[in-house]
């Protein structure tokens, strides 16, 4: 999909509020409230916008610690790969894990409402699993910035 710069109006828009009005929209990015439509519409059909959802506070629902795990496996073929991918997917309390280089293989970035919470999350995902090797964990004081927004911006020329 060609993004033109009407779609990086868009898309900067509907990162900071994906309930923003149509209108609004439309007028900032110089569209008429159709065209606007259109390209929202078109940007899902093509995966630039994955999913509209709502930030909720880990705290407001009593998860009070933020953990940061770097977890290494005994073994790395790929069905051991996946199996790992798809308990942390299953698991809640994970919010984000990427497959990395280094000496680790994934880092984890999870959520418990406890010391306790914690030590039962880790039971499940790596205590259970043989082919977890070790893990390292590091607690966060404090979330400094979060998000999953993605720069918008023009390309630069060369």
């Amino acid at each position: 999909m060609n993004i033109t710069p009407s779609d990086l109006i868009i898309l900067r828009m509907l990162q900071e509020n994906a309930r923003e009005r149509l209108e609004t929209i439309a007028y900032e990015a110089g569209l008429s409230v159709a065209t606007a439509q259109r390209r929202v519409r078109a940007l899902k059909d093509a995966g630039v916008i994955e999913r509209d959802a709502a930030i909720v506070s880990p705290q407001a629902l009593g998860y009070n610690m933020t953990f940061i795990i770097l977890v290494e496996l005994e073994r790395e073929r790929i069905d051991q790969l996946d199996a790992f991918r798809r308990k942390v997917k299953q698991e809640s309390r994970v919010q984000q894990c990427y497959y990395i280089t280094g000496e680790a293989d994934f880092a984890l970035i999870a959520l418990a409402r406890d010391m306790d919470d914690y030590q039962r999350l880790t039971q499940r995902l790596f205590f259970d699993d043989s082919n977890v090797k070790r893990f390292r964990t590091s607690v966060v004081m404090d979330r400094t910035k979060v998000g999953v927004d993605v720069p918008v911006e023009e390309p630069e020329e060369d």
